[in-house]
């Protein structure tokens, strides 16, 4: 019987993000673990260069989990440790880059192709954990 007040039987429970980066190995390959109105968190493990691209139609949020993260910009890089987030405005151009293995939280409208303008062997849509 489904309870309310009770996360088990009710579908609301927290989402461990530990035990969901637990869960999957692949680099480079975003994992939707919740939605938010129209748009899904995601997780992704990183780790190496990725593409050039943009996205012409939304920002984009990088929040580091572990690990550093280089957001190449055509006028300059931001790095991103532990704790630390940066939003690509969309339209810029980026190229993320992990010199270690980096697990990332990301924000963005259901449906965005991690490589956006520069679609390739490394487009994937996010499967759902």
């Amino acid at each position: 019987m489904t309870d309310p007040t009770n996360p088990a039987t009710s579908g609301h429970a927290a989402v461990n993000l530990a035990a969901k980066l637990a869960s999957f190995d692949e680099l480079w390959a975003q994992r939707t673990v919740a939605d938010v109105n129209d748009y899904e968190v995601k997780l992704a493990k990183l780790h190496g260069e990725f593409v050039w691209h943009r996205h012409d139609d939304t920002d984009e949020l990088f929040f580091v989990i572990s690990g550093r993260l280089t957001i190449q910009l055509r006028d300059g890089d931001v790095v991103l440790g532990p704790g630390e987030l940066f939003v690509v405005p969309k339209g810029a151009e980026h190229c993320p880059r992990a010199d270690e293995e980096t697990a990332v939280l990301l924000l963005e409208p259901a449906g965005t192709s991690n490589t956006g303008s520069a679609p390739g062997p490394r487009t994937k849509l996010p499967l759902r954990l």
